[in-house]
């Protein structure tokens, strides 16, 4: 990680909020919603994720940035408008009109499922998939198998934060970036 990226990482975590036992006993909720209340902040983690991938791929031109319903959502958008790219959602099902294609994942009380519209993409093009999270890496998963499935190149999966010790990133199909150190260990 740059020197500029680090500093904009540092400042970016002084505002997350801490929830613990929250949604459910023994979780700590690191809540970056924060970021969003300050249009300063807001553009430098746009900032902090455009000179990662600038740095990370140089010559390459990405298509695609990725977001996950919901929180992807929050800074896909801005992203893509910040390195040129378009924005595809992937949501839970029953929420995209038209032709879709289906990824099942695991959750921590069952299984749920991700899609895509099965035009959205081009085949050959470079996505980025990006989240506001990851945990056990499911559905970042899935999301990376719908990219997949449609042809695309999927050069990598960029994340606000990681819960290090569920070691999610470890299902992924392709390189991780996250930008703010997460949780090491389960709250106690």
């Amino acid at each position: 990680m740059s020197t500029e990226i680090a500093q904009l990482a540092a400042e970016l975590k002084t505002a997350l909020h801490q929830y613990p036992n929250f949604p459910s006993e023994g979780i700590l909720f690191e809540d970056f919603l924060p970021i969003f209340r300050s249009p300063d902040l807001f553009k430098k983690l746009v900032k902090a994720f455009r000179l990662h991938l600038e740095a990370t791929f140089p010559n390459t031109q990405i298509d695609y940035i990725v977001g996950l319903e919901s929180r992807g959502f929050l800074f896909g958008p801005a992203l893509a408008l910040e390195v040129g790219a378009g924005f595809v959602p992937v949501r839970k099902a029953g929420k995209l009109p038209g032709k879709v294609i289906k990824a099942t994942y695991v959750k921590e009380y069952g299984e749920d499922v991700f899609e895509l519209q099965a035009e959205a993409i081009p085949e050959g093009s470079n996505v980025v998939i990006v989240d506001d999270i990851i945990a056990t890496g499911g559905s970042a998963a899935a999301a990376g198998q719908l990219v997949q499935e449609v042809g695309a190149n999927l050069i990598e999966f960029n994340f606000v934060m990681e819960l290090d010790f569920l070691k999610g990133t470890s299902k992924l199909q392709a390189p991780s970036f996250t930008l703010l150190s997460g949780q090491t260990e389960k709250l106690k």
